[in-house]
C-alpha cells in the first residue's frame, strides 16, 4: 500500500468517526467540566506503520554488482500508550503519553544488473516518549478537534539479529497531527491521526559483526543513509 493511499483512508476512518460523532451532538452536554481539570489521565492503542526512506550512494563492489534496496509495502504495526495531559490555558495542553511501538519493516534487496534479489525483514519494539503540545479549537457542544505537534524519542528495545541491514537503537521523530475530542457521558474518546519523521540517520554503518562474512556488507556500502518514518492513527480513552 502507498503512503497516499494510507493517508486517505486514515482520513477517512476519522471522518467516519466524526459523522457518527453527530449524534452525541444531539443530545445534552457531557461532561461540561471536563477540560477546567488540571490534569487528565488515560491511555490509547493504536495501529501504525513504518517507512525507510533510502538515499543510495551508487557503490560498485570488486564483483561489478551495484545493489539497490527498497521497501515495497507496509505492514501494520500495534501500539498501546498512556496519557498524562497537562492544561496550559483554555485552548492549549502539555501531553506526555509514553509507551510502546510494534512493528515490521520488510526490505527487498536488487542488483541493478542481473535482477537478483535478497529480501530481508526488519522488526522492532520502540519505547516511545512523545511529549507534544495540543492545540484545541473551541468546544462545540459534545465535540472539540484539535491539532497537535512535538518530538518523540523513541528505543529499539528487541533483539538484534545478523541481518543485512542493521538499524541503530534511537531515534528522534518530530510529529504533527490532528484529532478530535469526543465528550461521552462516562469519558473522552479521541482519535488522532499522527505522521512522525525521523530526524536522524539510522542505518549501521559500523558492522564489526560481518568480519567473517564480508560479502554481506556489500548492502550497507551500497547506502548513504536511512531515515524512518511512521503513520499513526490512535484511540485516546480519557
Amino acid at each position: 500500500m502507498k503512503p497516499i493511499r494510507l493517508i486517505i483512508l486514515l482520513c477517512v476512518a476519522l471522518a467516519g468517526l466524526t459523522a457518527v460523532a453527530r449524534d452525541f451532538n444531539d443530545k445534552l452536554l457531557n461532561r461540561p467540566y471536563a477540560d477546567s481539570r488540571r490534569f487528565h489521565l488515560g491511555f490509547s492503542i493504536g495501529v501504525h506503520a513504518e517507512d525507510l526512506r533510502l538515499t543510495h550512494n551508487g557503490f560498485v563492489n570488486d564483483a561489478g554488482e551495484q545493489w539497490r534496496i527498497e521497501q515495497p509495502g507496509y505492514q501494520p504495526g500495534f501500539c498501546v500508550n498512556g496519557l498524562m495531559d497537562l492544561r496550559l490555558s483554555t485552548y492549549f495542553s502539555l501531553r506526555l503519553s509514553p509507551g510502546m511501538y510494534f512493528g515490521t519493516r520488510d526490505l527487498r534487496f536488487i542488483e541493478v544488473n542481473t535482477g537478483e534479489t535478497e529480501r530481508q525483514s526488519v522488526k522492532s519494539t520502540f519505547v516511545v516518549l512523545p511529549f507534544d503540545i495540543k492545540a484545541a479549537a473551541m468546544r462545540y457542544r459534545n465535540t472539540r478537534p484539535y491539532a497537535v505537534a512535538g518530538i518523540m524519542p523513541a528505543f529499539d528495545v528487541s533483539k538484534k539479529r545478523r541481518d543485512y541491514i542493521t538499524l541503530k537503537n534511537s531515534d528522534l521523530y518530530l510529529s504533527v497531527g490532528f484529532g478530535c475530542d469526543f465528550y461521552l457521558p462516562y469519558f473522552k474518546f479521541i482519535p488522532e491521526v499522527k505522521f512522525c519523521l525521523g530526524l536522524s540517520d539510522v542505518l549501521n554503518h559500523d558492522r564489526p559483526d560481518l568480519a567473517d562474512d564480508p560479502s554481506s556488507m556489500r548492502f550497507t556500502q551500497s547506502l548513504k543513509k536511512a531515515t524512518s518514518k511512521m503513520i499513526v492513527l490512535t484511540f485516546y480513552f480519557e
